[in-house]
């Protein structure tokens, strides 16, 4: 595993039932503000095989996205997220101001 990958996994890994993340967000935590694709790759490789809570990464307007070919996939991942005690508002959006998780860094850095 890169350095990248690594941290992706480990900031992921540390995401706490009830909270969410970005794809962007966590790439850049990571180190790579624009690797946000790469962090989607790392989710569909490695969530099972490091046991990552996939379910905590959201867009960054606060929703699933899943290809509607996938959509079941996206229903999933609601329920494990409403499981946790997360609200989606009546468009199907996470409310970021609520449940956004800042891992390690200064609130101020993601305004």
């Amino acid at each position: 595993m890169n350095p990248f990958t690594e941290k992706v996994v480990a900031i992921i890994s540390g995401i706490p039932a009830g909270r969410v993340m970005s794809y962007g967000q966590v790439a850049a935590c990571a180190g790579n503000p624009r690797g946000a694709r790469q962090v989607v790759r790392v989710l569909h490789s490695m969530s099972a095989k490091h046991q990552l809570p996939w379910h905590r990464v959201i867009n960054a307007q606060g929703g699933i996205s899943t290809p509607t070919d996938r959509e079941e996939k996206g229903n999933r991942q609601q329920e494990l997220l409403e499981s946790e005690g997360v609200q989606f508002n009546e468009n199907g959006k996470i409310d970021l101001s609520i449940y956004r998780w800042f891992p390690e860094i200064a609130e101020e850095e993601w305004q």
